[in-house]
Parts: structure tokens; C-alpha cells; sequence
């Protein structure tokens, strides 16, 4: 099942993130075959992350929660807030 995770930063938390980034991206690694997309949220002018935006595909809730709770950047401390909702993908159609 697909499930789209949206997580926003603390504030001026961005060394944060810079420092655990190779961390994040080798976990990010380790799970590929779960990801659909994934992804930093940036600021307006597209030069800062602010945050990350993921979908992925588990059997089940508790997989994600797994997941993220392996993820170096909740181990960091990093997220302000963390958003998880089932997601459904209906376009492009070839993706269904």
C-alpha cells in the first residue's frame, strides 16, 4: 500500500539536515525498492530544504513507521512535524 509522508523541519535546523544528509540518503538507499518518490521541500526561491516529501509502498502502516523511525533525520531530531496518510496514485495512468 502506498502512503505519502510529508515532514517539515524545525526552524534554523537546516545544519541539521546538512549533517545527517549522507546518513539519509544511504537509509533512503537501503529501502529503494519502497520508494515511489521522495524528495526535499525547499523554500520559495528553491534554494533551501525545509523539509521532505516521500511516497512509498509497505504492506502496511507499521512498515512506514519503521521506516521512519530508522530514518537518520527523525534520529536527528529534524522534523518539526511529520504528516503520514495513505495515498493513492491515479495519474500518470501508467503508474497504476
Amino acid at each position: 500500500m502506498a502512503f505519502m509522508i510529508y515532514c517539515l523541519d524545525k526552524a534554523n535546523h537546516v545544519e541539521t539536515r546538512l549533517a545527517n544528509r549522507p546518513a539519509h540518503v544511504e537509509h533512503l538507499t537501503k529501502y529503494e525498492n519502497h520508494l515511489i518518490s521522495a524528495g526535499p521541500l525547499l523554500t520559495d526561491d528553491g534554494q533551501t530544504m525545509i523539509g521532505s516529501l516521500l511516497v512509498v509502498d509497505f504492506a502496511d502502516r507499521a512498515g512506514v513507521d519503521a521506516f521512519l523511525a530508522a530514518d537518520p533525520y527523525t534520529k536527528a531530531g529534524l522534523f518539526q512535524s511529520v504528516t503520514i496518510k495513505p495515498y493513492r496514485n491515479v495519474f500518470p495512468r501508467a503508474a497504476q
